[in-house]
């Protein structure tokens, strides 16, 4: 008779995942919350990054197609006034150096001095694009690590409310403790669904922003080369 009261409580317990949030403590209905808007924010910077880098990646390369095949004159390279992408913004930033190197007659420690200006502005000019590119990606970084911690919060919490309702009823059936445990193995699970995709596209964007950084300063230095080339025949001449 016990068993046929246990299932008979059993049955008529509503375990849909709605009645369990609605059910909920309001400190795991909290923790659910949160988990829940950290996962959508971490899907709109996702979703951002995923545009951006790749356009970011493209457009240098496509500038560094058009510098190398003579066509820079295209674009207007004085400092502080490049395009939308981050190499001609490389190159924008020594702009000035570039010219002076093309047109004046410079002894050799101002061809140096050419040349090491135009490394300084260019290596701080990456670090800026770099800078704005990896905007964001502390915030996937913080939902990665922290949200795992804080469904374990909720966890606990539903499995501290399970033995409290054992202890007041006095009732060890499936019934009394079910509820709570779905409680807290939902927050576990809601903690992993929002730090998953946090930390795989956090690695993933790191590389992302990692290949920029190779690529831009590759560009710079075969830039310096070349101006330090025609700064050297400005000085011979």
């Amino acid at each position: 008779m016990e068993s046929e009261a246990i299932g008979t409580a059993a049955s008529h317990t509503d375990f849909s995942l709605i009645s369990l949030i609605m059910a909920a403590d309001p400190i795991v209905k909290l923790v659910l919350l949160f988990l829940l808007l950290a996962s959508v924010w971490s899907w709109m910077v996702i979703g951002e990054k995923l545009f951006s880098l790749g356009s970011l990646r493209r457009k240098a390369k496509q500038f560094e197609e058009a510098f190398w095949s003579g066509r820079t004159e295209d674009f207007d390279m004085r400092p502080g006034a490049g395009g939308n992408d981050a190499a001609s913004r490389v190159f924008a930033s020594a702009a000035r150096e570039w010219s002076d190197a093309r047109r004046i007659t410079a002894t050799p420690e101002e061809a140096n001095a050419i040349v090491g200006r135009a490394e300084r502005s260019m290596r701080a000019t990456v670090d800026r694009e770099l800078g704005k590119a990896g905007n964001g990606l502390g915030i996937l970084a913080t939902i990665g690590s922290a949200s795992p911690f804080i469904g374990l919060f909720g966890t606990v919490w539903g499995i501290m409310n399970a033995f409290l309702n054992i202890a007041e009823q006095q009732d060890t059936s499936l019934g009394t403790v079910a509820g709570p445990i779905a409680e807290a193995l939902f927050a576990t699970g809601m903690g992993l669904v929002a730090a998953i995709p946090a930390v795989i596209f956090y690695n993933k964007f790191t590389g992302d922003l990692t290949k920029l950084g190779d690529q831009l300063d590759a560009f710079s230095q075969d830039v310096l080369v070349r101006l330090s080339r025609r700064a050297s025949d400005s000085a011979r001449d």
